[in-house]
């Protein structure tokens, strides 16, 4: 029923094949549009969407033992700022 097909990737702009047995698993999912990236694309962009936005570090003095530390929220000073050291410590 399902011929194999050559597709042009959006991305990239290589062809790559869409094989019989790839429509047909497209089909049984209820897939209704072809695939239009290829495989390397598609991965790609997978891993794109899966990274997380890098975290903005501030400087601080450790309340605890005065050592300069990065924390990732802006100290307010109205609260003690723990360096990793030392906040393991308070949570055991």
């Amino acid at each position: 029923m399902y011929k194999d097909k050559t597709l042009t990737c959006q991305d990239c702009g290589a062809t790559f094949e869409f094989t019989a047995n790839e429509q047909e698993f497209y089909a049984e999912k209820g897939f209704t549009n072809e695939p239009t990236r290829c495989k390397d694309c598609r991965a790609a962009r997978k891993n794109n969407n899966r990274r997380q936005p890098e975290r903005e570090m501030y400087s601080a003095v450790c309340s605890s033992c005065g050592k300069q530390t990065q924390v990732p929220f802006k100290p307010s000073g109205d609260k003690p700022v723990y360096c990793s050291d030392c906040f393991s410590k308070k949570r055991r």
